[in-house]
């Protein structure tokens, strides 16, 4: 195979060489204010007539394109660039008579000016890499329709996703998840509630944010920025399709928007029913002063339910330099879950004493309502700005559970309680941007200033059951209120500066936060306003053949209602925890140095990173003499961390691309708290994918993922989990069918391990991630493109 291979390559070289046509295509990429050059810009060349690209090149540092040794023929190119509109040019020939082909200078238009007769076009390379910042376009992913936001961040390159469908960026313990640039979690009460149910119909591409720019809040060290659709075709169109799949899960969505010449309306619905099924086993070692003693769980659990997704949008040119925009999002999701679990105890000779065997029943509610409106003003001819925004957000969240326990030897009496948790979080956001050029239209200032207001309401009812009366009683000790309040005031400026190969970005975040909490013991805490300053800067330098980047940021963590409520949290009570109201924000200082290197089939970008924790905020677990595990959480210690990131795409085929991306790194923590904290430990992440354009319109696409990492207390390992899938369209692209298969070789599994003064313990969890779904997905109209008027030779400037 591997010789047949090498005797394919050597050929298709050979054939290369001796090529007798010598066909060339060149030309300028600027941006269309101020005329600026716009460096590593990807080129696309296409036969006319094919929906694959035969070669791509990036502009050099002065935007300058040639590409030679084309065939004698018709093409098309197309050009694209993060953060600006794809610009086809069509109808390129060449001949012996007229070789090449000089199209002049191309402009590109950046996507926010909502310009009426400009769309994003559908087709843009699937990754593509900026300083601090990666984009994956979903639209060029098989998942592109008829699955979730849940199944495309599995698929993202420097992205984790664990077993609860929580998403983080590799090497970030705090990352934030956005949706259009605003903080999904002000929104719901479980990011993956959202976006296990959110359609990806509806992402135009998800952004990777290593280290977010001083426009963003100063929370989390990274942020996942999931873009939602907004440019459609002038006219009626949209989409509707479904999926069903072997563990039980369905999905069924539609989309539809109408555009005019001066407005536009679209909206969408998806709904999902799911069934998951989890085993946990955990191991305790309790290593007492005058005894040592075992705990063994085990525990299975099962949950099932359904959620919808429901949006609507409204975008207003009210003149040439203004534009309206309202927007609403409502999600909800039920389920009901069952499980069941075994509670060994044993003594030193690991002779079992006692067990407890618990039966957990329970009905989840879940909604929450979005609210965006948005006015901008654009000030001038040359790209200065006026951006104003509010969104209010409201959701709820009631879960009802009902614990059975009983006890062998039977020398406790059986135990039977209600827990009914009502959490209502509401909040409002006030933003007002300004971006204006300022000299020569080769810089740029943003100005801003952000109000945020965040209420929070959890309300824990306990009730035990009492067997003479057969009625439930409430449990006046365990039952709490907890009421939060919190006001963010902010502001920032930066100031970014291009000139010739050189770009530098410099821009400072300052917010004051204030923080109020009642207990329903009457206890109140007034937690003394707290200004925090975020400086960022960044500098990178293009050559020929590559760029560097390097950056430097300054982000928080900050105490929030679940690590601050101090009220105990008993549903399991051999394992209570509770919040600690005396915590500070945790500070991150982190740098990188990046490469970005590039050729005609591959790019490679290496990146190094530090960072710098002070008051890690994690939780910390105890255990007292009576073998129950108290768990909170505390500013445990300081952390650094070393790693190198490497990721890039290769592209052995004009149909065939991989990618992939491992991140290295090693942190270490030292502690006040407890000696036990000290530790050093490595962290290893990675992520391989491959996708083939295939005859017969159809295409394959696959993927690798692993995570390992450290904690203060202990590790986590993830397993390998797998996807793959096939896609093939039909009556002229409008239908779309795709088999997906996930995790093939065995169920999503992790495992970690956590030490104290005075315990052990193991975890492993698994669970019914292993599925092969079908999907359907019918599109009733087609994405126009941004298009220009076929070349006439110009000189290139």
């Amino acid at each position: 195979m591997k010789a047949m291979f090498i005797s394919f390559s050597v050929l298709l070289m050979c054939t290369q060489l001796f090529a007798a046509d010598k066909g060339v295509i060149s030309g300028k990429v600027v941006e269309q204010v101020g005329a600026l050059p716009i460096p590593s810009a990807v080129v696309a060349v296409y036969a006319s007539g094919s929906e694959q690209p035969i070669v791509t090149a990036p502009t050099d540092e002065n935007g300058v394109f040639k590409i030679g040794s084309l065939k004698y023929g018709a093409y098309r190119i197309k050009v694209s660039y993060i953060g600006f509109v794809q610009l086809i040019v069509d109808d390129i020939l060449l001949s012996d008579k007229d070789p090449e082909k000089r199209v002049g200078t191309l402009k590109l238009v950046a996507d926010q000016t909502s310009l009426q007769e400009v769309t994003i076009a559908a087709e843009k390379p699937l990754i593509q890499y900026a300083a601090d910042m990666m984009t994956y376009n979903v639209g060029q992913s098989i998942l592109a329709e008829g699955s979730t936001a849940s199944d495309i961040l599995r698929n993202v390159p420097m992205v984790e996703v664990d077993l609860d469908g929580n998403a983080s960026i590799s090497g970030k313990r705090n990352t934030r998840i956005f949706i259009d640039g605003k903080p999904s979690d002000y929104m719901t009460s479980n990011i993956a509630d959202l976006l296990s149910v959110l359609p990806s119909d509806a992402i135009e591409k998800i952004e990777v944010m290593t280290n977010p720019p001083a426009r963003y809040s100063g929370d989390g060290e990274g942020i996942i920025n999931i873009v939602l659709k907004k440019n459609f075709k002038i006219g009626l169109g949209g989409n509707a399709g479904g999926s069903a799949g072997l563990t039980g899960k369905t999905n069924a969505n539609a989309n539809a928007s109408y555009k005019s010449k001066n407005y536009s309306i679209n909206g969408g619905a998806a709904y999902q029913y799911n069934l998951r099924k989890t085993t946990n086993t955990s191991y305790r070692a309790n290593l007492l002063a005058d005894t040592t003693f075992y705990q063994n769980n085990l525990n299975d659990f099962r949950d099932s339910g359904g959620g919808g997704n429901y949006r609507a949008n409204f975008d207003w040119n009210i003149t040439k330099k203004q534009n309206f925009r309202l927007s609403t999002n409502y999600n909800n999701n039920s389920s009901n879950s069952l499980g069941g679990g075994y509670n060994y105890s044993l003594d030193e000779g690991l002779i079992e004493q006692s067990l407890r065997t618990t039966v957990n029943t329970g009905k989840i509610k879940r909604a929450t309502l979005v609210v965006d409106a948005d006015y901008e003003l654009n000030i001038d001819t040359i790209g200065g700005k006026l951006t104003l925004g509010v969104t209010y957000n409201d959701n709820n969240d009631l879960t009802n559970r009902i614990i059975n326990r009983t006890f062998t030897p039977a020398n406790r009496a059986q135990q039977l309680q209600n827990n009914i948790d009502n959490i209502g979080n509401n909040g409002f956001t006030f933003k007002a941007d300004f971006d204006k050029p300022v000299v020569k239209r080769r810089d740029n200032i943003e100005l801003g200033i952000q109000y945020t207001y965040r209420n929070n309401n959890k309300d824990q009812r306990n009730q035990y059951f009492d067997f003479n009366t057969q009625q439930f009683v409430l449990n006046e000790k365990q039952s709490t209120q907890f009421l939060y309040k919190e006001d963010i005031f902010a502001s920032y400026a930066s100031y970014n500066l291009r000139i010739k190969n050189w770009g530098a970005k410099a821009g400072i975040r300052a917010e004051v936060t204030a923080v109020h909490f009642d207990l329903s013991s009457g206890e109140n805490y007034d937690i003394s306003p707290y200004i925090s300053v975020f400086p960022s800067a960044s500098i990178s330098r293009n050559f020929k053949k590559f760029n560097v980047t390097s950056s430097y940021s300054v982000r928080v963590n900050r105490p929030r209602e679940n690590n601050l409520n101090p009220q105990i949290n008993n549903l399991d009570p051999l394992n209570i925890n509770f919040g600690n109201p005396n915590l500070d924000p945790e500070l991150t200082h982190q740098m990188d140095i990046g490469l970005n290197a590039w050729g005609m089939k591959w790019n490679f970008n290496p990146k190094l990173t530090y960072s710098s924790r002070t008051a890690v905020i994690e939780r910390f677990r105890s255990v007292d003499q009576t073998g129950v595990s108290e768990s909170t959480f505390d500013n445990v210690s300081s952390n650094q961390q070393y790693g190198i990131i490497l990721s890039g795409n290769y592209r052995p085929h004009k149909t065939i691309s991989t990618n992939a991306n491992f991140m290295f790194s090693q942190t270490s923590y030292k502690s006040d708290l407890n000696s036990s904290l000290n530790r050093t430990g490595k962290n290893l992440s990675g992520n391989i994918g491959l996708s083939m354009q295939l005859p017969f319109k159809t295409a394959f696409e696959g993927n690798f993922n692993y995570y390992n990492n450290i904690s203060a207390q202990g590790r986590n390992k993830g397993s390998i989990t797998t996807w793959m899938g096939a896609r093939k369209v039909f009556m002229k692209n409008k239908l779309n069918a795709r088999v997906n298969i996930s995790d093939p070789f065995g169920r999503a599994s992790n495992s970690s391990y956590s030490e104290g003064a005075n315990f052990r313990v193991q975890n492993f969890n698994t669970n019914n991630s292993s599925n092969v779904t079908l999907s359907l997905n019918y599109r009733f109209a087609r994405v126009t493109k941004a298009r220009v008027p076929p070349p006439s030779s110009p000189a290139i400037p």
